[in-house]
């Protein structure tokens, strides 16, 4: 079995709510472990081992009617064995998906999600298939 790996970072501003933060993750992720870090500058990290996880954001993802938006700015952070990407935290926080290209797109910081699997581009076809006329042109199952 190929082993995958998730892995959500926010880092939460003093001005934030830590539940805030985590509840914006959550929307996104079923994680095996959530975590608050830090003493002074706190970030919460979620861990996933299993790409299933992700099945709240490949939801929103058709609910918000964003696949081509979405595939293009994830298929931007495809390098070997991962898939990375930002969003906008207030927004995902609202349960609503907005990407962003890093920190300085969101006031309080984005969120940060790293996807290490061997075959990214399946991953990303699974999130995000290509559409014709706003439809996916295909629907894949979980890459293993």
């Amino acid at each position: 079995m190929t082993r995958a790996k998730v892995v959500v970072v926010a880092e939460v501003r003093p001005t934030e709510s830590i539940e805030k933060v985590r509840s914006a993750i959550l929307n996104i992720i079923d994680p095996d472990v959530i975590d608050v870090e830090g003493d002074d500058f706190k970030r919460i990290v979620a861990i996933s081992n299993d790409i299933r996880s992700l099945e709240r954001l490949r939801r929103l993802l058709r609910v918000e009617r964003i696949l081509d938006a979405a595939r293009g700015a994830m298929k931007k952070g495809i390098s070997s064995g991962r898939l990375e990407f930002y969003l906008h935290k207030q927004a995902l926080y609202a349960g609503r998906l907005s990407f962003v290209s890093g920190d300085f797109e969101s006031p309080l910081g984005a969120i940060h999600v790293v996807i290490e699997h061997p075959e990214p581009k399946k991953v990303l076809d699974w999130l995000a298939p290509p559409t014709s006329r706003g439809r996916p042109v295909f629907e894949l199952d979980t890459p293993p």
